[in-house]
């Protein structure tokens, strides 16, 4: 997710294995710029770093040691301005006990730099509560439920179609902005005093906060779109 935004770019359930980590960084570097390289920042699981390497690479020809001799061979290198870092973290008898930043691609100075223009530190914290957000509003993928979806295909479905609620049709407390004049309300209440925000208006994908039937009636290009919508 973009922690910026709250943006969910993509969603993916199973064991946690390369090929995984390969789609979900294919699927995070197709809504991206072909030239945008931002920084990344995941937990421990080491076939990351193979993934973004995988799509965020290009051939360096090393230079040549010795005047005589063979020469070299091209190495495949992350990009100049790839920045990686993983949050590692040690659990003991169910209980937090030690937490190391290590750098995988770049350097240090270089994502506090960027860390710093927003006021966050190296965490994983945003991926963490979204997974908890998923929890709580998907009750196949709910712990301890009985609701638990048994196939994989179900669950995806309806992570889907989550995927498109949240982005869309759910605001987010920590979006919200401020209106310049109180606007009042029908009845009763208090005047209007905030403007709710979704993840996909503050990245700038719309101007407003979705309905569910805007998002079950939707067609996507190049299919005509309702007039309605």
């Amino acid at each position: 997710m973009d922690p910026q935004s709250k943006l969910l770019l993509t969603i993916d359930v199973g064991e946690r294995t390369l090929a995984m980590a390969q789609q979900v960084v294919h699927q995070v570097a197709q809504v991206f710029a072909p030239d945008c390289a931002p920084l990344f920042l995941t937990d421990g699981f080491k076939e990351y770093a193979t993934a973004l390497l995988t799509h965020y690479g290009h051939w360096v020809q090393p230079a040549r040691r010795q005047a005589t001799g063979a020469t070299p061979k091209p190495r495949w290198m992350p990009l100049p301005q790839l920045l990686y870092a993983q949050v590692v973290k040690t659990v003991r008898r169910r209980r937090l006990v030690r937490v190391r930043h290590r750098v995988v691609f770049g350097t240090l100075a270089a994502i506090e730099q960027v860390l710093a223009a927003y006021g966050w530190q190296s965490n994983t914290a945003f991926v963490e509560r979204i997974n908890l957000t998923i929890r709580q509003h998907v009750a196949a993928v709910g712990r301890r439920v009985s609701t638990l979806c048994k196939g994989e295909d179900g669950i995806q479905q309806q992570l889907a179609l989550y995927h498109v609620y949240y982005n869309f049709c759910l605001p987010h407390a920590s979006l919200r902005q401020a209106l310049l004049q109180p606007e009042p309300t029908h009845g009763t209440g208090s005047a209007k005093r905030w403007q709710p925000r979704t993840p996909a208006m503050a990245a700038g994908l719309t101007d407003h906060v979705w309905t569910r039937r805007e998002v079950l009636l939707f067609r996507v290009p190049p299919w005509p779109q309702p007039a309605q919508v």
